[in-house]
């Protein structure tokens, strides 16, 4: 059963969160480029909605993981601890930074309000950097396992 977990959380991980890494760091290019061309802002508008959905479904990822964690008995190991605290902010950042700012973007660029997009990009651009790297520090975590009789 814990192979079976792990096999799932993992899948999920590449699955889920690549995807909203790649969209979101493209996103905010895309939409800026609409509002300053005056070009549709479809591109972004889809780059948005792929973020918005993976993101539903990125439940999957703790869910699966704490599964696996209490599973193999590490739920209360340091390296657990913080991976779930990182996921959480990296969550939060995304729900509640991340995908409004692209939703505030979609509609100025819709509007033709040019001029406030290349410091909502530049914001955008750094939240997602942000996300991101939390992201890479949970995988590292993942394998590293500090503490673990496994980790090398």
């Amino acid at each position: 059963m814990t192979k079976l977990l792990l096999s799932i959380h993992v899948l999920a991980s590449i699955l889920v969160v690549g995807p909203i890494a790649v969209a979101a760091s493209m996103f905010p290019r895309y939409a800026r480029q609409a509002g300053e061309d005056g070009r549709s802002s479809a591109g972004a508008a889809l780059l948005h909605r792929i973020c918005a959905g993976y993101a539903i479904v990125g439940v999957a990822v703790p869910v699966f993981g704490i599964a696996t964690g209490a599973q193999l008995g590490v739920l209360t190991d340091a390296w657990l601890i913080v991976s779930i605290v990182l996921t959480a902010i990296a969550a939060a950042i995304l729900a509640l930074a991340i995908l409004p700012g692209q939703e505030s973007m979609i509609e100025a660029s819709e509007k033709g309000e040019g001029g406030d997009l290349a410091r909502a990009a530049a914001r955008l651009s750094g939240l997602t950097g942000a996300f991101n790297l939390l992201w890479a520090v949970v995988v590292v975590l993942m394998i590293v396992r500090p503490g673990s009789t496994t980790s090398a």
